[in-house]
């Protein structure tokens, strides 16, 4: 679907890398540069999760790119990129801001040589402003948003989300506006700077509650029963059952008089499901723990209530839906054998992105992108001898 677009990723850690992999994945020739010595998702993997050497954290968001490895520091190198940029389409970088000035492979340095480039800049807090300088990690800017304060159940402390949820929708709104971009050139011919900020992630991550807050609404404290939010009215959250878990969503006062002990919430009204929230999950948290999940499920889907089994990684995995979706596609690496990673999330046409490149090894295209380039063997050879580039090989 973007064959033909070009892209020089210059992204570590997360949201760039996963940035890239989305529109790598439907079809844009991707080029990563790295240092000589390696992006730092190299060399690092959550619970120290290596496949014969190769990092998990790097598998995950390195498919259908190509690699070169090259000194940025060095004139020889930057003189490199000036060559590639000429025919690329878009540059994606996630250094500080700064950075890419201070090499002299700014935007405004790079749009001189080629003055249709769409560059998009993945940052913590944007690339310029008071916080520039602040180090932009995911769990930093879920606090400094709010979702931290916003989420967590009131008998414990705010509550992170458990996973990088603000990195991974920060790379999917740079995605998206780079695509924009490209749109936009096709019809006017000019280049575009595009940021994409975590900041903006997580207050975009948090656009029901904050409309509401911004709009007058005043929350109640983090909740101690099973609702988990701070603005929907009871039940809305996850519930202990007489043997485990169960999560419902937003039920109907008649629903509940069904199921529930008689005259249980009798001295509620509907409105007070919300007005009164806090008194009437109390009830529904001592009803919920009177059955079984697996009785609470037959319940719920006679009546058409939702709901939701808590699942475990285990069963997420082998839920048929799941399954049926091709949500986690299998890798052969020659070097980390059988990996198992999460495809690419949309489906086109009925099927999911093709695989058309294995995570690539350090600098294994380096030669290939220099020849494309226009460099000679001989050219090639000496920027080796040199150590400006490295090579696979």
């Amino acid at each position: 679907m973007l064959e033909g677009v070009k892209i020089l990723s210059f992204t570590h850690y997360l949201q760039g890398p996963s940035a890239v992999q989305t529109l790598a994945d439907l079809g844009a020739d991707v080029v990563k540069i790295e240092a000589c010595k390696g992006a730092y998702e190299r060399n690092w993997s959550g619970c120290n999760t290596y496949k014969n050497g190769m990092s998990m954290f790097y598998m995950l968001a390195g498919r259908n790119q190509r690699d070169m490895a090259l000194d940025l520091k060095t004139k020889e190198g930057r003189e490199i990129i000036y060559r590639l940029v000429k025919s690329y389409d878009v540059v994606i970088e996630n250094f500080r801001p700064g950075v890419m000035d201070r090499l002299g492979l700014g935007y405004e340095k790079l749009k001189e040589v080629n003055p249709k480039l769409i560059f998009c800049s993945c940052t913590g807090y944007g690339s310029d402003g008071p916080k520039v300088k602040k180090p932009g990690q995911d769990l930093l800017v879920q606090s400094m948003s709010g979702l931290v304060n916003l989420t967590g159940n009131g008998a414990v402390s705010p509550s992170p989300a458990g996973t990088s949820i603000v990195d991974q929708h920060g790379a999917i709104l740079a995605a998206l506006g780079v695509l924009a971009a490209l749109y936009d050139r096709e019809k006017t011919g000019r280049g575009h700077k595009v940021d994409a900020s975590l900041m903006a992630a997580a207050l975009d991550l948090q656009i029901e509650a904050i409309s509401y807050y911004l709009n007058g609404a005043e929350f109640t404290e983090r909740p101690k029963t099973g609702l988990c939010t701070r603005f929907h009215g009871s039940p809305y959250g996850v519930y202990q059952t007489k043997d485990s878990y169960i999560t419902l969503g937003v039920t109907s006062y008649e629903n509940l008089e069904k199921i529930f002990t008689p005259g249980c919430i009798k001295s509620f009204t509907p409105e007070e499901q919300m007005t009164r929230r806090l008194e009437f999950d109390q009830v529904v948290c001592d009803e919920i723990k009177k059955k079984t999940t697996a009785e609470w499920i037959e319940i719920f889907d006679k009546l058409g209530i939702w709901y939701s089994t808590v699942n475990t990684y285990e069963e997420v995995f082998e839920d048929e839906q799941v399954i049926y979706n091709q949500c986690v596609m299998t890798m052969n690496h020659p070097v980390a054998g059988e990996v198992r990673v999460l495809n690419h999330p949309n489906h086109y046409d009925g099927k999911p992105a093709p695989l058309r490149r294995l995570p690539p090894l350090l600098g294994q295209h380096t030669r290939e992108v220099l020849a494309e380039a226009g460099y000679s063997e001989t050219e090639i050879e000496k920027l080796h001898e040199n150590h400006i580039v490295v090579s696979a090989d």
